[in-house]
């Protein structure tokens, strides 16, 4: 088990993982909700992010990065030896990232995990507009989960079709008060023209 100093006895070890690289696998049962560490790194702007790790010269995505706040600022754990960073992504996680009001950013598990089990949160890269199929090649994910999405990237956002139900049925309510009002004209007289 690797050595990290100031920590106190840690839940988990980092260990070769299937998913990539290294992974931080639990070394004792985990209760639901329990905070297992903080997310440390070097406090940075996303311009020197990108000059650090520029996505178009590596082969794949940099993911010691963690973007904070409003996403201008980014924690750079890749220069400090700290075990959060060894946690992987996962489509079908036990843990989530938790960021306090203060930027603090902890890892919490979201289930009970057992001794030996890898964990895992889900990066959800944001997506933009400006994505493309190269940077999902990029954004790879290899979680093995058969919940994979195959990106780390965060899931496309659904089109609200709810919105679009509620007004072709409004319309047709509306279209309906409009044939009762028609003929209720038409009773009344109402709704000739005059010749």
């Amino acid at each position: 088990m690797a050595h990290f100093a100031g920590t106190r006895k840690l839940a988990f070890a980092i260990r070769t993982s299937k998913i990539q690289g290294k992974g931080a696998f639990a070394t004792r049962r985990i209760s639901k909700g329990a905070r297992i560490i903080e997310y440390l790194g070097e406090c940075i702007d996303e311009a020197e992010s990108d000059i650090r790790y520029p996505d178009d010269e590596m082969g794949r995505h940099h993911t010691f990065l963690f973007s904070i706040g409003d996403g201008t600022r980014v924690l750079d754990a890749g220069p400090i030896d700290w075990p959060a960073k060894y946690i992987n992504h996962s489509c079908d996680p036990n843990c989530e990232a938790i960021e306090e009001e203060d930027g603090r950013v902890f890892i919490s598990a979201l289930k009970h995990i057992g001794a030996g089990t890898e964990l895992s949160y889900d990066y959800a890269y944001e997506r933009t507009a400006e994505h493309t199929d190269a940077d999902e090649k990029l954004y790879v994910c290899r979680c093995g989960s058969p919940k994979c999405r195959g990106t780390i990237m965060a899931p496309a956002k659904p089109v609200k079709k709810k919105t679009k139900a509620k007004k072709d049925k409004r319309d047709k309510k509306d279209r309906k008060s409009v044939k009762d009002r028609a003929k209720k004209g038409a009773k009344n007289g109402a709704g000739k023209r005059a010749e």
